[in-house]
């Protein structure tokens, strides 16, 4: 998952992106991990949340990890080629970023808490990178399901912003907030890696910083 010398870190324009598929990929039916189904329909009352921050192996262990969540599964958003594979998203004519889909139940863990867990496990002011990896695909980002999940988004991005400048790490952050684009799932092999990888490239870490409290 580490970047390569000379990684695109623009996005593509739409009519020079690759052209894609409209198979979407074979991925396994259950979670490694959870043993819940990976893919929809998903019980009554669940929500979602998708999020970019980095290389998606860690960034969805720490997902699974938590308590209330239902279902996890890597895979591409934020692009403009269908169904894209690893290797083209990678080659940055996508446009696409890693990111994670996690599927929670609201009675048990809530949205902001989940938030949580996104800004505190990465550093959202990298720009197109996170770490030693390199490229668009690597972008800080939150894919909103509705108009609550924006403003709770934006309104925790100016705390954690604001949190980051007494720390002194007041760099400024790059988190793109948008509404739910497309999800794409990744390869089966992507599905749960770290699970199946124990010692495998985590790739995740943090600026140490905490969220503050949020209502």
């Amino acid at each position: 998952m580490l970047g390569y010398p000379g990684k695109r870190v623009t996005m593509p324009a739409a009519d020079e992106a690759l052209p894609g598929r409209a198979e979407p990929m074979t991925v396994p039916s259950r979670h490694y991990v959870l043993g819940t189904p990976l893919t929809p329909p998903f019980p009554a009352g669940m929500e979602s949340i998708l999020v970019g921050m980095g290389c998606f192996w860690g960034a969805e262990k720490r997902f699974w990890e938590t308590p209330g969540i239902h279902t996890t599964a890597a895979g591409y958003a934020g692009g403009f080629t269908p169904n894209p594979t690893y290797d083209e998203v990678c080659s940055g004519r996508t446009g696409h970023n890693e990111v994670v889909l996690a599927v929670f139940d609201p009675d048990k863990v809530g949205y902001r808490d989940l938030l949580r867990v996104f800004w505190e496990n990465h550093d959202p002011s990298q720009g197109m990178r996170q770490g030693n990896d390199v490229g668009t695909q690597y972008r800080s980002g939150i894919y909103c399901f509705s108009a609550a999940q924006e403003d709770a988004a934006r309104e925790t991005r100016e705390l954690f912003g604001e949190a980051l400048k007494r720390s002194g790490k007041g760099a400024e952050i790059t988190t793109e907030i948008i509404a739910a684009p497309p999800f794409f799932y990744a390869e089966g092999y992507h599905q749960q890696y770290l699970a199946k990888n124990p010692g495998g490239y985590c790739g995740l870490g943090g600026t140490g910083v905490r969220l503050p409290a949020t209502g």
